[in-house]
């Protein structure tokens, strides 16, 4: 059975935030139409936070607007398959019970939607694939931001994201891309 694993859609990478993507908006809406159709379907949700739990942070600050849920997404009242996981590193296995969560409901797969694709996403994917789960990612429903680095040069938003997801194939996550108008289909990994 398969589970959506909703990463970090949190309010710090919308208009406003700290960590601003350039397609929120798009990769917002995609997301809320996946947590739509997962409740249709009767599937598990688990809607992962982070908190920066530093002392000196001013991102994702625990209580903060920034590290609310973004406007839609969120456990729904009285849906015993949805449920919060709050993290303060960047995989979301690596220090919550997400893992045991899945596997009490039968979840062998997941699917991933969220943000940044090439941090915490891209490290929750790992994190699920070294642990047996079939795991797929929806392009539409992710973002990154633009990278510079003095010696190896610049990478646009687009580019981050779509490299880690590339990244992300080559191990063997699938990508589940929308293919008409009237649903989505899951692309194998590379070969």
């Amino acid at each position: 059975m398969e589970a959506l694993v909703v990463v970090d859609a949190q309010n710090e990478f919308g208009p406003g935030g700290q960590r601003t993507v350039p397609n929120h908006a798009e990769a917002l809406r995609v997301i809320v139409q996946r947590i739509k159709e997962a409740r249709g379907d009767g599937r598990a949700i688990a809607f992962v936070r982070h908190h920066n739990v530093e002392p000196d942070a001013t991102a994702f600050v625990p209580g903060s607007w920034g590290a609310e849920f973004s406007p839609g997404i969120g456990p729904a009242e009285g849906r015993k398959d949805e449920a919060e996981f709050v993290k303060d590193v960047i995989g979301a296995f690596s220090s919550t019970d997400l893992e045991g969560w899945l596997r009490a409901r039968g979840c062998d797969s997941i699917l991933l939607v969220g943000f940044y694709a090439h941090m915490c996403l891209s490290t929750s994917a790992r994190e699920a694939y070294i642990r047996n789960f079939a795991v797929a990612v929806d392009p539409d429903g992710t973002a990154s931001r633009a990278i510079h680095h003095d010696l190896l040069g610049d990478q646009s938003a687009e580019e981050v994201r779509r490299t880690a997801l590339l990244h992300l194939t080559s191990l063997g996550v699938s990508i589940a891309s929308r293919q008409s108008e009237h649903g989505y289909a899951t692309l194998a990994a590379e070969s």
